[in-house]
């Protein structure tokens, strides 16, 4: 009998508790709501909003604002200095590094101790037991995980207070059991350059028996490269013959997928996308043949969305509604309130529900990632859309990419600039390049509107970027590795500017 088979009935339990998602889903996040407001209506915030006297979801949103992180700022700046109490009950001794505001570097997002069990954790536990209910034949724990985290950052640290990517919080805190079933080991797994670490882990790793793999898409390949580079070996299942599934997110795995299924080509390996961000852990994909994840609905986490007729955080009409209110195909920018002390919070994310019994939904973007300069309002699952077709009929392989609006050459003419590495490049980049242009016409009204005759906007232009051109970017801004992503779309060519002159400079 494999270990696997007898560690399963562990998560039994849970497997039938989530099918309260198939038709509670307004009763679940309504207690929720319940939960959190009452946990921390003797906070300095819970008094500041009457927290008190809320009865329900209407109360709520009277006595509650809607914010941002330049809202929630100062009392965070409170908490990481040791004040108790302030957005949530106790001290939060744990703080999650994300992407900057436009007035700071870096964001601080509070990891309280229940958000790191009832949030992130629960998340985890819950990858384990619906990917075990889809591979019932699953022998996940009879092996190694492979788990590819980011870094702590000291030089944030505060006294009482420390400062770390959201996955070296959640290595830093494991179970010390689970340290027995992982790799690397938490020295390598917490290193801050990526270069030396992703050495390493890819040594520590290849002799061992690995099942299963997490971490952001990019930087695993970066890691399975180097390890095939240190092995000499040509596809991953010559080192790891057991390995059955890569939990991965971050950043959408469709400008991947074909570099991993050339890699990795073995019929048993299953790949489950997993949505967990420095703010919680909201989806989960339940349903191997169905790319939208299920919303996680019964952690401490409270969902409203506020409805888009565009892509910019500045659309303060915008219609906010509850889960319940919600309704398929539409785009929503996602608000969350959470039991790591944020209300109302505007996390920057865009989904767009492909049902509602269950919910489940996809990622179409980010509040800041998109292109909106002359009214083509393109966001991020139109270009993973266009960039799939492209690569569908070219044989190419995108690896990274940006773009961004040129607003006027010198001959008066307007377009999207598209800077795009390839591990695989097209054999015509013009050809790619109109393939690309005509699939978003295809997919976004808007886009083909607006290119009408070339009117309005050209033909998109492609430049293709020399080999290690994103990486060298992020390095030189501190942010390789990790959960650090590109940018895929912007408004701005602030960006695009910096790539391209790097693009220029030799290595």
């Amino acid at each position: 009998m494999s270990i696997t088979s007898l560690v399963r009935f562990v998560f039994e339990p849970r497997m039938r508790a989530l099918e309260k998602h198939q038709t509670q889903g307004e009763l679940l996040q309504r207690t929720v709501l319940n939960h959190l407001v009452q946990t921390a209506k003797d906070t300095e915030y819970g008094r500041n909003h009457a927290f008190g006297g809320i009865k329900g979801y209407e109360d709520f949103v009277r006595h509650c604002p809607v914010n941002t992180y330049e809202e929630l700022k100062g009392q965070i700046d409170r908490m990481r200095h040791g004040e108790a109490d302030v957005l949530w009950k106790g001290k939060v001794q744990w703080y999650a590094k994300s992407s900057g505001t436009t007035n700071d570097k870096s964001k601080f997002i509070p990891v309280s101790p229940e958000g790191l069990q009832k949030i992130h954790y629960a998340g985890g536990f819950d990858s384990v037991a619906l990917y075990l209910r889809n591979n019932p034949k699953s022998r996940l724990f009879d092996g190694r995980a492979l788990i590819l985290g980011g870094s702590h950052a000291p030089n944030y640290n505060l006294p009482g207070s420390l400062v770390g990517d959201l996955s070296a919080i959640l290595i830093e805190n494991i179970n010390p059991l689970a340290n027995l079933v992982r790799v690397p080991k938490k020295q390598t797994a917490l290193l801050q350059d990526f270069e030396v670490k992703r050495e390493r882990i890819a040594r520590e790793a290849m002799n061992k028996n690995v099942t299963n793999i997490s971490g952001v898409p990019s930087w695993m390949l970066s890691v399975l490269n180097c390890m095939m580079e240190i092995t000499g070996k040509t596809h991953l299942e010559e080192v790891w013959p057991n390995l059955e599934v890569f939990f991965h997110g971050g950043v959408a795995f469709t400008p991947y997928r074909k570099q991993y299924e050339q890699l990795i080509t073995s019929p048993r390996m299953h790949y489950m996308e997993t949505y967990n961000a420095s703010e919680g852990f909201f989806g989960l994909q339940d349903d191997p043949a169905d790319k939208a994840m299920l919303l996680m609905l019964d952690y401490g986490v409270f969902y409203e969305f506020s409805e888009l007729s565009d892509y910019s955080e500045n659309a303060e009409n915008a219609k906010i509604v509850p889960l319940w209110g919600v309704e398929k195909d539409k785009n929503y920018a996602m608000l969350i309130s959470t039991s790591c002390g944020l209300w109302r919070y505007k996390i920057g994310d865009t989904i767009r529900f492909t049902s509602t019994n269950p919910y489940k939904f996809v990622i179409t973007g980010r509040t800041k990632s998109f292109i909106n300069a002359f009214g083509e309002e393109l966001i991020v699952d139109n270009a993973e859309q266009g960039l799939s077709y492209a690569c569908q009929q070219t044989g190419a392989e995108v690896l990274e990419y940006t773009a961004a609006p040129v607003f006027m050459d010198a001959n008066a003419k307007c377009r999207h600039q598209w800077l795009i590495e390839f591990s695989k490049a097209p054999a015509d980049l013009a050809q790619f390049a109109r393939l690309l242009d005509q699939r978003l016409q295809e997919v976004n009204s808007d886009y083909e509107a607006k290119r009408y005759k070339d009117i309005t906007l050209q033909p998109l232009e492609l430049i293709e970027a020399r080999t290690g051109l994103f990486n060298d970017w992020l390095k030189l801004r501190g942010k390789l590795g990790g959960q650090h992503k590109v940018p895929r779309l912007s408004n701005s060519r602030e960006h695009i500017e910096q790539l391209l002159s790097l693009n220029m400079k030799k290595q």
